[in-house]
């Protein structure tokens, strides 16, 4: 069955994020539908614009996650906002038993099906162990103690409420099981912290929007979605008050990346008091 055409009548669709909004996006009540929507809008140009913008190392922070996981032979591995599927088609270079793919946007997923079907051939020789589901990292569709390994890359902050999706993280990790995150940073040495800001508050806005064409407000909402969220430290406090034992950052791309590692008790339980 064909999509419904859009009613001209009505206009072109209203900007997910304006200027007004961004004053601080994290605490808008309809920051989750927004989200969405801006993901909508960009999806087909998602992968170059974060490849061109990235200097063209989004792909090296994966491989790094993917490393930190130390994924073993039969286990199981759940990539959150997983997006256009990168991350989770690095996992199933690793000798996972499964990998799921979750993401909140249907626009997505269909391009990491998509991606999928072609990184493995035919549909039908599509890699059996890889599948994307529809769904809300915040109150996440599977039991506990369902996954060994979860993953989220730049994703966490996209998350209405994340201090949820934590909770929920460690609620479907397996005694000894690992999280680790991917999330966007300020370098702590001036230099690099001063060329970021440039090149993120000024520069990637307006390439990455020509690049796209898109209306949404997406590249204005990026931007300060980090600069507004907790950064790496306060990040760490939150996974130890979910329970979360060791937890271990390490900057990437000198600071502009920090890959954390967190790894739930062999016994299961949170360790906090």
């Amino acid at each position: 069955m064909s999509a419904t055409p859009p009613d001209p009548t009505l206009g072109p669709a209203p900007a997910a994020w304006t200027a007004a909004d961004l004053h601080d996006p994290h605490g808008r009540a309809d920051k989750a539908d927004r989200v969405r929507s801006m993901f909508a809008a960009i999806a087909r140009s998602y992968d170059l614009n974060n490849r061109i913008h990235s200097l063209w190392q989004d792909q090296a922070w994966r491989r790094s996650a993917v490393r930190a996981a130390g994924v073993r032979p039969g286990e199981d591995v759940l990539d959150c906002a997983c997006g256009t599927g990168d991350l989770a088609l690095a996992f199933a270079l690793t000798p996972a038993a499964t990998v799921t793919g979750l993401d909140f946007t249907p626009e997505m997923l269909n391009l990491a099906r998509i991606k999928t079907e072609s990184r493995f051939g035919e549909p039908s020789d599509s890699d059996p162990r890889v599948r994307y589901i529809q769904g809300d990292a915040q109150e996440l569709p599977f039991a506990d103690g369902s996954f060994d390994v979860v993953s989220i890359a730049f994703g966490i902050r996209n998350v209405q409420r994340p201090e949820l999706a934590l909770r929920e993280f460690f609620r479907v990790l397996r005694p000894a099981g690992r999280l680790v995150i991917l999330e966007f940073d300020r370098p702590r040495l001036a230099p690099v912290r001063w060329f970021n800001d440039f090149y993120c508050g000024w520069v990637m806005p307006r390439t990455a929007t020509l690049i796209s064409r898109d209306k949404s407000g997406a590249y204005r909402y990026l931007p300060r979605s980090v600069g507004t969220f907790m950064g790496s430290v306060a990040l760490g406090d939150r996974l130890r008050e979910v329970g979360f034992g060791a937890v271990e950052h390490k900057p990437l791309s000198l600071g502009i990346c920090v890959r954390t590692l967190a790894r739930k008790s062999p016994a299961g339980g949170s360790t906090s008091g």
